[in-house]
């Protein structure tokens, strides 16, 4: 399988590539703000052709080019259902502050074709083979997208090497998070690879052995407040 990432706008959320060769189609994983020049080059570079986007939940720093992505190419896009409002307004994901900072005279619209994710479905697309996971508590609609075959998870903003995502805004819940970590990622073979939505990856063994949230969704809940990286 060939994966292709780069950190995309200001956010630097990583934005990848996923094909299971150089010069077939392939699937576009969360562009984010200012990615359509980059995500072009990749495209070039590998010789894909996209057939759809997905994404890991409704955040702006994830979804900010997905617009462009389609409309350009006349394809999908898939977003979980309980994230789908943030396509066109993706302030009801951010404080009222930071929503004003940032989209003051921007705006955002849904792609023409939206499909909705659902929990434990297999997506088959672009010659992959990909089980969605619904993983709230970064937003209510997260999702990973897991890859079996090449024992790869695209995690979004559930889980980082070290940390997992921010539960502070909208639609977050720390005791909810911990309990998508239990379900989702602490299954996994040791040896499976992780693609975050920020930061570098990593892998489900080296999180399991030093991610303390990972400890504590395998069973030593807490009272904190949770981590605050991320949007």
């Amino acid at each position: 399988m060939l994966v292709a990432g780069f950190p995309a706008g200001a956010f630097a959320t990583n934005c990848y590539v996923v094909a299971p060769a150089a010069g077939e189609e392939c699937v576009v994983v969360d562009p984010g703000q200012n990615a359509v020049a980059e995500l072009d080059e990749v495209l070039r570079e590998h010789r894909l052709k996209p057939v759809a986007v997905l994404l890991t939940h409704g955040h702006v720093d994830h979804t900010w080019s997905v617009a462009p992505v389609c409309g350009a190419r006349d394809i999908p896009a898939w977003i979980h259902p309980d994230d789908r409002e943030m396509l066109a307004d993706p302030a009801k994901g951010l404080s009222m502050q930071a929503g004003q900072q940032l989209f003051g005279g921007l705006t955002f619209t849904e792609p023409d074709d939206v499909r909705e994710l659902s929990d434990g479905a297999v997506l088959d697309l672009a010659g992959l083979r990909l089980r969605v996971d619904h993983a709230p508590g970064h937003t209510r609609g997260s999702v990973t997208f897991t890859a079996p075959d090449a024992n790869v998870m695209f995690s979004g903003d559930l889980l980082f090497a070290g940390s997992i995502g921010r539960t502070d805004l909208p639609g977050g819940d720390y005791a909810t998070i911990l309990r998508s970590l239990a379900r989702v990622c602490l299954p996994l073979p040791d040896d499976t690879t992780v693609l975050p939505g920020h930061g570098p990856s990593t892998t489900i063994g080296r999180e399991r052995a030093a991610n303390p949230y990972l400890a504590k969704a395998a069973g030593a809940p807490t009272r904190d407040s949770g981590p605050t990286r991320g949007i």
